[in-house]
Order: structure tokens, then sequence, then C-alpha cells
């Protein structure tokens, strides 16, 4: 089968900028409105990744899962209702709040869904920072003070990181984008946030947007203390029961297929482009479904990727 694309789900935020039009080429909804995120892969209720092209075309991912699921993906996958990873591009012009995404153990009894992440860093400003983690010896008796009095951004802990570099979130670290950035964000399937402080900034309503201090603080690691950007393991960016991502380099003439036969990958395209055995383009920005079985893809030029799996069970 033919690589698999769907159609991006363009969500407005107040952080948000329009650096997709011309980093990536797209084409925005309006002319106007910041765009901060892009759901390129995505299976809720409320969003649903569209099949573009191809024999598919027009079902939505939840079907795919749902009712082409060996056929589509393969086998021994995990047995969820709908499909478990989301995946976006972010685009931040502004800082995002300093949130946290509840853990396992928690997050039904704060009637949310856990959120583990990684971020690959595809763009950013000289100097941008990323918020994770606290500094070094702050308590959560001065984290409480901190929130009491506006200084919370005093208490995290920040990084400067580079294009290409990545780091993994796990459920419960403190962390904020900082203005500046493009990101893949890779993520389990869930939309819980818990902001704990936004900047005193008002919403794109004119409002102050909803904090959720009990929740956050429930679920913060206190113990979290200055981490960096992740280490690569030759040519794995992260790996957890959620996803494994690794980044490809690949030659002109260089092909790439599933790392298992018998399953499936996502791969985004960082830069560069790559070629189907049908014939069809897919430029620097493209996301797509290798199905397994496929037949492998072409770099027509030097090129680097992201390729998502699922944990086989």
């Amino acid at each position: 089968m033919e690589p698999i694309t769907f159609e991006p789900l363009y969500m407005q935020r107040v952080w948000g900028g329009r650096k997709l039009e011309n980093f990536y080429s797209r084409e925005l909804p309006d002319a106007e409105n910041p765009y901060g995120e892009s759901w390129e892969v995505v299976d809720r209720e409320g969003e649903q990744s569209i099949v573009t092209a191809g024999p598919y075309a027009g079902k939505s991912l939840h079907d795919l899962w749902t009712n082409h699921r060996s056929e589509v993906f393969g086998e021994n996958l995990p047995d969820s209702e709908r499909f478990p990873i989301l995946i976006k591009v972010l685009d931040a012009r502004d800082d995002l709040s300093i949130q946290v995404h509840p853990p396992v153990d928690l997050a039904a009894s704060l009637n949310g869904e856990p959120k583990t992440e990684m971020w690959v860093i595809a763009d950013c400003d000289p100097g941008a920072k990323l918020y994770v983690g606290l500094k070094n010896g702050v308590s959560r008796e001065d984290f409480e003070k901190s929130i009491q009095d506006g200084t919370v951004e005093d208490k995290v802990h920040a990084i400067s990181p580079n294009p290409g570099d990545s780091i993994f979130i796990p459920s419960g670290r403190l962390h904020a984008i900082g203005a500046g950035f493009l990101i893949h964000e890779i993520q389990q399937n869930s939309d819980t946030t818990y902001r704990v402080f936004d900047w005193n900034r008002q919403g794109l309503d004119g409002k102050p947007r909803e904090l959720h201090v009990v929740q956050s603080l429930a679920s913060i690691d206190f113990d979290d203390f200055e981490p960096t950007m992740d280490t690569p393991d030759g040519d794995n960016l992260a790996t957890c029961p959620y996803f494994k991502t690794d980044r490809k380099s690949l030659h002109t003439g260089q092909t790439v297929t599933n790392p298992s036969p018998g399953n499936f990958s996502i791969i985004s395209v960082v830069d560069g482009c790559l070629k189907s055995a049908g014939r069809r383009e897919f430029p620097m920005g493209s996301f797509l479904l290798l199905p397994h079985g496929a037949d492998p893809l072409e770099a027509t030029d030097s090129s680097t990727i992201l390729q998502i799996t699922l944990p086989t069970v």
C-alpha cells in the first residue's frame, strides 16, 4: 500500500503564530488568527484525522483503527479503543503556560487523562527557552508561595536548546515551551493539561485563562530538578511504554521502511523529501502513516525523518 496522509487540524492559541505558513508552506484556515497547534495524527471523540487520498480517502483515523486495524497497522498492537498516540506541530510565538499533565496513578481521581510526551525541536529563535522541571533546591512550600506572589517563573528550570535537540516529558514533569519554538510533539492520546501559571495574561476571549492549581500541585513531581535535553542512543530519541521515536538521516537515493515488516510506522519529514513507490512526494513538514507491508520510501534529497512506532504486545 501507499503511505496514508491526513488533513491537519489547526488550533488557534493565544500563544500561537503563523510560522507554519512560511516554514512548511501550509495554508492556514484564515489570514489573521494565531495558530499554535497543528494536530497531524489524532483520534479523539471531538477531533479526527481524515485521510486525504487513496483507497481510504475520507475515512477517519478512528475508522482505520477500528475497522481496518490488521490490514493497515499490523498485528500484536495495543488493544485500545482509539489510536493511542497523538502527534502535533507546535508554533510558539509567545510563552505557553507553565503546566503539568497528571501521572497514571492520579489521573482518574483528578478527572483527567495521563499524558507522557516528547518534544523534538524543529526550529527555534536564538536563546529561546524551554522551562522544564524545578530549579535545584525548590521545595513544594517554595513553589506554593511562588504561585501566590506570581513568581513561578523564578522557580522553574530553563534550558536554551538548539534545533534537532529533543527532550522526554513524563507525566508529572512541570514544563512550558517558551516563545520562539517550532516543535514536533509525540504524546499519549490525551488532552489533559493543568495550568499552574499563565504569565498573568488574557486569553483570546479577553479573559484570564483558567488555572488548575489544586490539580497541578497534586500532579507535579517535586523531586524533578534541572533536567537536561536528552542524549540520543544511536538513532533512538525516546522509548517508553507508549511510543518509540527514532531519528534517521538519509542520503539521496537511500530508502526507509517500517522497522518491523509486520507493523506500521508514522514518519515525520523534518527536512528533505521522500518519494513513494507510487511516485507521491512528501516534502519537509509532511506526516504520513506507512502501513505494514508498504514498499520503502526513497529520499529524493538529503533528508532527516522521525519514525514513530508503538510497542507491540
